[in-house]
């Protein structure tokens, strides 16, 4: 087995690594499940990449993330449900049906997309895959489950904050929302005061769904306020290293480091790298 430009080459390892009798036992035991942790991991590092602009890292880290789709599709394919093609063949069909603008007939190619055609494209795709659905479930002999929610297609597994912009903004397009920001910031004071008081009571439990509420109220101003929280949060971050970076420096310049100083030293060089 040699390195190849082809992707079936990597179809081809991927079927060898899962062969029961020559495998590897690692990739033999996986399951969907146990794979997507790894799988969120890649598409983090992917992120971290491209944040930190660097061209060598990101055709690896691209690979390991296509690894995952790969896996995914084998596993899939093992149990008769869909093969590595029909990964291929189900974006190629939304990309086009997508772009009418771009692969669509002569009379609309070139020009924007239409007033309103995302939303219909959108409302078509999603009712067939509630088609999909429903066919699957009957085969397998599955009842109908709950009605059907506007909020079913926001993914669970999305990390929190993104999750819960993607909920509110579904809300918000049937008129679930605030009219402006500035109400809002009163609904995270009567939160920061539900989570006083849930701190007072003593209960690990309600403190923890009231910080919650406090979370999602900010999620949404940040909403209103056209600020995207997971960036903000990531700025924050960022600031914060760079804080706690000069107060290490500062301190090894006197041979001393954080777990020896005090916290009012630690606030004094916090403040100057404020400054900087």
């Amino acid at each position: 087995m040699t390195p190849s430009r082809d992707i079936s080459r990597l179809i081809e390892i991927m079927a060898r690594l899962r062969d029961p009798e020559t495998g590897c036992p690692w990739d033999v035991e996986q399951t969907f499940s146990t794979i997507v942790p790894y799988t969120i991991e890649e598409a983090y590092e992917v992120a971290d990449a491209i944040e930190r602009d660097d061209m060598v890292d990101l055709p690896d880290e691209l690979g390991d993330l296509l690894l995952q789709v790969v896996f995914h599709a084998r596993m899939a394919e093992e149990a008769g449900h869909f093969e590595f093609g029909d990964v291929v063949e189900a974006i190629t069909r939304k990309m086009i049906r997508r772009h009418p603008h771009v692969f669509g007939p002569d009379n609309v190619r070139g020009k924007k997309l239409a007033k309103g055609m995302w939303e219909k494209i959108k409302a078509e795709e999603k009712a067939e895959k509630a088609a999909r659905h429903a066919e699957a479930a009957k085969a397998a002999g599955v009842e109908p489950g709950e009605h059907p929610s506007l909020l079913d297609d926001v993914p669970r597994a999305l990390p929190a904050l993104i999750r819960a912009i993607k909920l509110q903004r579904k809300a918000a397009r049937v008129g679930f929302d605030w009219d402006t920001a500035p109400p809002i910031l009163d609904k995270i004071e009567e939160e920061i005061g539900e989570l006083r008081e849930a701190m007072r009571s003593g209960e690990d439990d309600k403190v923890k769904e009231e910080y919650g509420d406090l979370l999602f109220a900010l999620v949404n101003l940040g909403r209103h306020l056209d600020v995207e929280p997971e960036a903000a949060l990531e700025a924050a971050n960022h600031k914060f290293f760079t804080r706690f970076r000069h107060i290490e420096t500062a301190l090894a310049a006197r041979e001393r480091s954080p777990a020896d100083a005090t916290l009012d030293e630690m606030e004094a060089l916090w403040q100057e790298a404020k400054t900087k």
